[in-house]
Formats: structure tokens, C-alpha cells, sequence
């Protein structure tokens, strides 16, 4: 069942959040997780957004699931096992729980990496990151229905992908590369 799309201003709690949460997964998994990176609008100083905790876990093999899911699961998240994205794995919070969604990739990998250069290129950039939002908000006024979640993504996506293409080039005048793990 979709719900209403609601974009809320930024809140100074959410890296608060991200770390109670990101600590509570590092001690789950361990050596496991290679890196565990807030992303995501709610990682974007400034940025409205969703007020759902993007998290991102790194590891060696997507195949290993089944080692991940025990402690992820103990930890109060369940796996959707019915995410069609190829690229990652997805757990997210338990009924009731405050919302958070885990993708889990293979570190190294394309969607790895582009989550954590559009994060870091807004958080540098915030005549970016205040359209990004103006959008946000214009296309929740515009899909209000919950049954129209999939048309907010898709009219995302083209100012997502001009983003990534500034970003791709400012990666190369900066030598971006990805920092340390959040968590």
C-alpha cells in the first residue's frame, strides 16, 4: 500500500537518527558491512525531504544475503524480498518502528557510488540542493494521491540526472572520492 507523499523542511535531528540507527547496524553486522553511509535528503544538510532515514550498507556479495538478514532482522528490520532492484537488497523498519530504509549494495558498484557522489556534490552545492527541494515540493503538491508515489519518482529524475552530470564533472575537477563510513 503506497501513502501520501509528504516533504518536510530539514530537520537537524536526522544525522542524530542516522547514527543511533547506523551504530545499532554496525554492532549487527560487524565486519560484515564495509560501509555504512547515510544517504539519501535526509543526509543533505538544509534539504526538505521525506522524513525517512535513507541508509546505505556496503558489502562484498548481494548473494550473501541470507548472512546479512539474521542480524539485520534482530536489529528490527525486515527484508523485502519482493524489491525488483537487481542491485541491491532492501530491509526497512518494522511495523510501527520510525521509518528507515536500508539498501544494501555491493561496494564498488555503480549505485553504490552514485548515491554517495549525489549526496556529497548537494552538500557542496546548495543552489543545487534549494532547487532539488523547490521540486520536491512542487511535484508532492502534484501527486497527492497515494497511488501516484511512482509518478513523483519518475518527474524526479530528470533534474536527478542533470545533477549527476554536474556532479560527474566535479568529481573530476576535485578527484572526489567516496569518505569515510558514517557509521
Amino acid at each position: 500500500m503506497s501513502e501520501k507523499i509528504i516533504i518536510v523542511p530539514y530537520d537537524e535531528s536526522w544525522p542524530e537518527l542516522f547514527q543511533e540507527v547506523g551504530q545499532r547496524l554496525r554492532q549487527a553486522l560487524q565486519e560484515k558491512a564495509l560501509r555504512i553511509d547515510h544517504i539519501g535528503s535526509t543526509s543533505i544538510p538544509g534539504l526538505a525531504a521525506k522524513p525517512i532515514i535513507d541508509i546505505q550498507i556496503s558489502v562484498t556479495d548481494l548473494e550473501e544475503v541470507e548472512s546479512y538478514k539474521g542480524p539485520l532482522v534482530q536489529a528490527g528490520f525486515v527484508h523485502r524480498s519482493d524489491n525488483p532492484e537487481l542491485t541491491k537488497r532492501y530491509f526497512r523498519e518494522t511495523p510501527g518502528a520510525r521509518r528507515t530504509h536500508i539498501h544494501m549494495r555491493r561496494a564498488g558498484s555503480w549505485p553504490e557510488q552514485f548515491a554517495l557522489l549525489f549526496r556529497d556534490y548537494l552538500r557542496l552545492h546548495p543552489e543545487d540542493c534549494l532547487a532539488y527541494a523547490e521540486l520536491k515540493y512542487q511535484l508532492a503538491a502534484m501527486y497527492m494521491k497515494p497511488h501516484e508515489r511512482s509518478l513523483y519518482v519518475e518527474a524526479k529524475e530528470p533534474f536527478i540526472w542533470g545533477v549527476m552530470k554536474k556532479a560527474d564533472k566535479w568529481s573530476q575537477e576535485v578527484g572526489w572520492q567516496q569518505g569515510k563510513s558514517d557509521a
